[in-house]
């Protein structure tokens, strides 16, 4: 269920302890997402960016035509997003925290500097994601783009361990082979033969994968 809540200093701009900045923040709506909720444009209208407090946000896109979803962006704390258009929903995978910069409020921001630099870089870095996504969908073999998605979720969402790098989301076939643009068939016989390979150990819905941090 979607909720609104009460403002909150937003993730990406608590580093500037700017008192300018966090009033204009406390005038910025906040929403309250749970687990496996969805928000679409119409419930996001006002806003003309999205920064995700806590949790984890997808962005999910519907083929024209077709009943076939693809995740196109997924955003963990501080990142920045542009709100859903027709076709496209904010779907979580945990309870989520969202704060709303509408455009008055961008536009506010932009004119302190230090702010306008940081959500410079916030965007930036959801840029570098979109980039790392679409390099993963040209591989022509399915195996390797669910590698590439696994090594890039690992990059951004991992919890790094003695023994390599843990995802601790709850990750279903169906919902990696909407990242990968293939069937939930053949995600499973890819996480088959990635476990033989030794690269990704399964236990339930959540995934270590044995690599170097370094290696990310």
């Amino acid at each position: 269920m979607m909720a609104v809540g009460p403002p909150t200093s937003t993730s990406i701009f608590c580093s500037l302890g700017s008192p300018d900045v966090d009033a204009l923040l406390a005038e910025a709506p906040v929403v309250e997402l749970g687990a496996g909720d969805v928000a679409g444009p119409a419930q996001l209208a006002e806003a003309c960016l999205l920064v995700v407090e806590s949790g984890l946000a997808l962005i999910r896109s519907r083929q024209p035509g077709t009943f076939r979803e693809v995740v196109v962006c997924h955003a963990g704390p501080g990142a920045v997003l542009l709100p859903p258009r027709a076709g496209e929903v904010v779907a979580t995978l945990v309870p989520t925290r969202v704060t709303l910069l509408t455009p008055g409020l961008r536009d506010r921001l932009l004119q302190i500097p230090d702010a306008a630099a940081l959500l410079f870089d916030a965007l930036a870095a959801t840029i570098r994601q979109k980039h790392r996504t679409i390099a993963a969908l040209a591989w022509p073999h399915h195996l390797d783009r669910v590698r590439a998605k696994l090594l890039q979720l690992a990059a951004e969402h991992g919890v790094v361990g003695r023994d390599g790098i843990r995802l601790d989301l709850p990750l279903t076939h169906a919902l990696l082979a909407e990242m990968t643009g293939s069937a939930r068939e053949t995600v499973t016989r890819a996480i088959d033969d990635l476990q033989e390979e030794g690269l990704v150990v399964r236990r339930g819905r959540t995934y270590r994968l044995a690599v170097d941090p370094n290696d990310l």
